[in-house]
């Protein structure tokens, strides 16, 4: 089955065994299809750019240079070579086909030497350098003088005429071959094969001989001729038009008596493709000799268009953690950190402060979800399996079994994963009136027929056509309102199902009438997919559940449905779900999974491809030090270094354990991350994480707070404490700001005081409570403020002579004096 669509006509087939098609890149600064130069780093100033498919499927083939492509599966985007270890196998339009004189479908070693217009016409430079100077004389000098078969050069040359023979010998690198056109291989069939004129010695064309049936001929010439002779010369001087009269071409080629195939092929869509050109215009009347077809240049075509990732406009990559005391406020600089990084400098200036929050914290929650930001807490237990990825039961349940029952373990993306990928991909750009939102909205997978069974092909075309979609399983009327309820649908399974075997609440038969009948709502969204790997439409459902009849008494579950969007040869589940979809007929999508920018870009998009831009992502990791780092990151911690990152000269990718894919993290990806000072001290923090991120210190900042609450001056109150605790203990337990913030009356100071701070100072000086009311300013001789110190009897049996200090038994009194701190 070819995997080539309308818009898709280069596909490759890695090692690896997963697919990837060239992508058109749509920056400004790279447009058009990309490759690196052979052995070129992927730094910017190296990338090159060519405008057609078709020449860079010829750059791609000669397997020097890396061309940029798209994972099929995934969406990622890579450089990689035509080679045994990479790209193993092509499959190419055949447009693309006949203009190199390759098979449609080659691997490495089997194909052919791609004869490109570019080719050829260096081939020829060659020459003229070797009439000059006697360059390549050590090919040229073997062939001697030519005699019998010439080609026409494209461009403007002094002289235009070149012989076949020596220019073959030079492309292939051979000394030995036919320069006639008698076989597939001979140096005349090859050119004329690749859309070039064979003449004479005086630039007069040679006719082609009928009885050779490997020489191309009608409309695949003339298009390939059109193409080479005027159109991309049209290109190399800029020109915006390009003008090609039928007669002109006619006599170029040498054809007589064929204006009709002229005008047909010059007007046709295959040319449009081929020259990648929009439909032309021309003058009356056509068919003739004089008809002229005028062609727009410079236009391509808009599938698969990727602003490219690694070039967009983005600060370098920051790896930050936040560090100091409890309570001042790492947390919830971490939102202005991460809208900042997401937004830039001057979008976030206004956002700063206690006026803008309400406003910031907004566009943080628009950017969470849009799925740029990410927020996770480290914790004790936490593992690669859930940061990076792990393997998940899943269990599947076919269309045609009557019940799931047993499991599998699939690999599954964890948090980290999951936001690189979408980074790499970028944002898809959303219409700027969505006419449909995901809110309030359950989104269904639905499968409409089997998608391998060629014989159901009718079912899907029929649903888009007519408006509706289907569901197979039992051919029974569920249309009376006591199927409401999952049980009678059970029932009338039992009685009048066909289907063998236990009938339950799990079965197929059940469940899945169940959740297409009464759990799918007018207005909820089915997204249908073609297999477990791509998806082929999206509808919003407009209709309650109906019952018609089929002669073949199958898919008689319907409901209205308006398709949003539809591309029948389907779009990697990568798009829009961070897994692939399962064999189930119908049930809802995880939302935690599903990309709702890029489900809402698709349901918008008007039937239109969809464009990605490169955006900056922010992964937020809250107490990043309570986790085992090596445990969590494993090998990836080496490629959080910004200069690791993809697309960077020192790029690095590893071969994730589970999934096995290969992995790296894109420079538009930032992490920042927070850490408790108390909790544990930054010096002994992992040495490799330390040495990746740049360290902010937050502290305790009196300033924010009150200088009178009710009387009490909470800038002294916090300054004081945070003073004696520096110098009892160290810096880093210090009290922050934070746990007084909220502080509006005396009573709100007391509770703190009484129900967090205490507290944690006593944790901070393991119990001893000397220390602890040292901090708050008591003494068993001065007043007692905050806690109440009794001496304790000695027991019987004890003498006070056993110990050589005082016991005190402490308690935190009713009422707190404040008096030390008094405004």
């Amino acid at each position: 089955m070819s995997n080539l669509t309308e818009r898709r006509r280069i596909v490759f087939r890695h090692a690896d065994g997963e697919l990837y098609a060239v992508s058109r890149n749509g920056g400004a600064k790279h447009p058009g299809y990309l490759y690196l130069p052979q052995g070129a780093r992927p730094t910017d100033e190296n990338i090159v750019g060519v405008e057609g498919p078709t020449e860079l499927a010829r750059i791609a083939l000669e397997g020097q240079c890396a061309v940029r492509c798209k994972n099929l599966s995934t969406g990622a985007q890579h450089y990689l070579h035509f080679s045994e270890n990479e790209l193993c196998n092509y499959e190419v339009g055949s447009e693309i086909a006949a203009a190199l004189g390759i098979p449609e479908i080659g691997s490495v070693g089997e194909k052919e030497t791609a004869l490109s217009r570019q080719t050829i016409e260096a081939a020829m430079d060659a020459y003229d350098s070797y009439r000059a100077n006697g360059a390549h004389s050590d090919i040229f000098g073997v062939f001697g003088e030519p005699r019998d078969y010439w080609i026409r050069s494209t461009r403007e040359r002094e002289n235009r005429v070149y012989p076949t023979k020596p220019l073959i010998g030079f492309i292939l690198g051979k000394t030995e071959l036919n320069g006639g056109w008698g076989q597939k291989a001979d140096a005349a069939a090859r050119l004329h094969n690749a859309g070039y004129i064979i003449v004479d010695q005086n630039d007069q064309p040679a006719e082609r001989p009928e009885r050779y049936e490997h020489l191309m001929e009608g409309a695949d010439r003339i298009r390939l001729c059109a193409l080479n002779y005027f159109i991309e010369p049209g290109r190399e001087k800029a020109a915006r038009e390009v003008s090609i009269r039928a007669g002109d071409l006619a006599a170029a080629i040498g054809l007589k008596d064929a204006f009709p195939n002229i005008c047909q092929a010059l007007g046709g869509e295959k040319f449009q493709k081929l020259a990648q050109v929009p439909p032309p215009t021309s003058t009356e009347p056509n068919p003739s000799s004089s008809t002229v077809f005028t062609y727009t240049l410079n236009s391509q075509p808009e599938a698969d268009t990727v602003t490219d990732t690694k070039k967009a406009p983005s600060p370098s990559a920051v790896n930050l953690i936040l560090y100091g005391p409890p309570g001042t406020g790492k947390t919830y600089q971490t939102a202005w950190e991460a809208v900042r990084l997401c937004l830039g400098d001057e979008a976030t200036a206004a956002l700063n402060g206690q006026d803008g929050r309400a406003e910031l914290m907004s566009t943080y929650r628009s950017l969470v979800s849009e799925g740029r930001i990410e927020f996770v807490t480290f914790h004790q237990s936490m593992s690669y399996e859930e940061f990076i990825e792990g393997l998940r039961p899943t269990t599947d349940q076919a269309e045609d079994s009557s019940a799931g029952t047993g499991f599998r373990l699939e690999p599954a993306p964890g948090i980290f994963r999951r936001i690189s990928e979408r980074a790499e991909k970028g944002v898809p750009t959303v219409p700027r009136e969505n006419v449909v939102s995901l809110d309030g909205r359950q989104v269904f997978k639905m499968s409409i027929a089997r998608a391998n069974v060629a014989a159901e092909d009718y079912l899907f075309e029929e649903a888009i056509t007519e408006g509706h979609t289907l569901l197979g399983w039992e051919d029974i009327d569920f249309s009376d309102d006591r199927f409401s309820d999952v049980e009678e649908i059970l029932e009338a399974c039992r009685t009048h199902g066909e289907r063998e075997g236990e009938v339950t609440l799990q079965s197929g038969q059940v469940s899945q009438a169940d959740v297409f009948r009464n759990q799918l709502d007018v207005g909820d969204i089915i997204v249908v997919t073609k297999g477990n790997r791509l998806f082929r439409a999206i509808g919003e459902v407009t209709g309650q559940y109906e019952y018609r009849q089929r002669d073949n008494r199958k898919y008689c579950h319907r409901r209205s449905v308006r398709w949003l969007w539809v591309d029948r040869d389907g779009v990697p589940a990568s798009e829009i779900y961070d897994s692939n979809f399962t064999m189930k007929s119908i049930y809802a999508l995880d939302r935690a999974r599903l990309d709702t920018v890029a489900i809402e870009s698709y349901m918008n998009s008007g039937g239109e491809p969809i464009h990605r831009e490169a955006r900056p992502h922010v992964l937020v990791i809250d107490e990043i030090n309570r986790a085992n780092i090596s445990k969590v990151f494993g090998e990836l911690i080496t490629l959080l270094e910004p200069d690791k990152r993809l697309g960077t000269d020192n790029e690095i990718r590893l071969t994730l354990p589970y999934s096995k894919k290969s992995f790296g993290v894109p420079q538009n990806l930032h992490v920042i991350g927070t850490m408790n000072t108390a909790d544990r001290s930054i010096a002994l923090l992992d040495t490799a994480l330390r040495r990746r991120f740049s360290f902010k210190e937050l502290m305790p900042d009196p300033s924010v707070l009150s200088d009178n609450v009710e009387g009490v001056d909470l800038q002294k109150l916090l300054s004081t404490i945070n003073e004696r605790i520096e110098y009892l203990f160290d810096r880093e337990h210090q009290i922050g700001h934070a746990y007084f913030t909220g502080c509006q009356t005396r009573a709100d100071i007391e509770s703190v005081m009484r129900d967090k701070v205490i507290p944690l100072l006593a944790e901070y000086f393991y119990e001893d409570w000397s220390k602890v009311a040292a901090v708050l300013g008591d003494s068993t001789h001065g007043p007692a403020r905050f806690l109440d110190a009794k001496q304790i009897a000695v027991p019987g049996g004890m003498t006070e002579g056993d110990f050589s200090s005082e016991k005190l038994r402490w308690t935190v009194k009713d009422k707190f004096d404040f008096s030390e701190f008094a405004a």
